[in-house]
């Protein structure tokens, strides 16, 4: 489905992901624990950047986002804004598709303690910067958490000052294309309010309103 530019399911060049994920393959056999590939619409124009796949939740079911707590907001606001059929997302088999819409991973293989390591980020990024080059013109880029929106700098070969993350910010792209940042959906952002479903929405109603103007531009 994609090229080994944008993913590599047999990538074993971070030898502390790779280890790990030996680990947690014996440990829970039934579970994917492999690079995890982006999913979603090959035509999108709203990319979603993560952080890494979780470890019972991307790891174990191998689809972004799916079977765990980061992924319930996540999911609704997709299916609330238009993006996909359906409210959650559970396994592979559950039917889940998503419209104009792909999310990825800055790091595509669990991490030790979900805290990747600067140089496993800058392993992984060339396939991030393969990826991102496949968007079309004016496309959005919504970046969940800061290492995310460092990711998406560095694929674009920009200094990490050149736009500082921020909830809702909004930073255009030397491309044309905008990059839009989020806190992460994570458990720990949802239940303590930094991120309320209000939040995120809003982060939402300001993707529409630059896709709508991408689209007015590209008349």
């Amino acid at each position: 489905m994609y090229s080994k530019e944008i993913f590599d399911q047999d990538c074993r060049q971070c030898k502390r992901l790779d280890h790990f994920l030996c680990e947690v393959k014996h440990k829970y056999p039934d579970y994917h624990a492999r690079p995890v590939a982006p999913f979603g619409d090959n035509n999108a124009n709203l990319l979603i950047v993560g952080l890494a796949p979780g470890m019972h939740g991307a790891n174990a079911t191998g689809r972004p986002f799916t079977g765990d707590y980061a992924g319930l907001l996540l999911y609704e606001a997709l299916y609330v804004f238009g993006y996909s059929n359906q409210i959650t997302s559970e396994s592979l088999t559950d039917g889940l598709e998503l419209k104009r819409c792909r999310i990825t991973n800055a790091v595509k293989c669990l991490p030790p303690q979900n805290k990747p390591e600067g140089a496993e980020i800058n392993q992984c990024n060339q396939f991030l910067a393969a990826e991102l080059k496949t968007l079309p013109e004016h496309a959005v880029i919504l970046a969940l958490g800061t290492v995310a929106h460092q990711a998406v700098l560095k694929a674009y070969q920009l200094k990490l000052s050149t736009a500082a993350f921020a909830h809702n910010a909004q930073h255009l792209l030397p491309d044309g294309r905008t990059l839009v940042d989020s806190y992460h959906s994570s458990r720990y952002n949802v239940q303590t309010k930094r991120l309320t479903k209000e939040m995120f929405a809003e982060v939402f109603r300001t993707i529409e309103r630059l896709s709508n103007n991408n689209r007015f531009i590209a008349n």
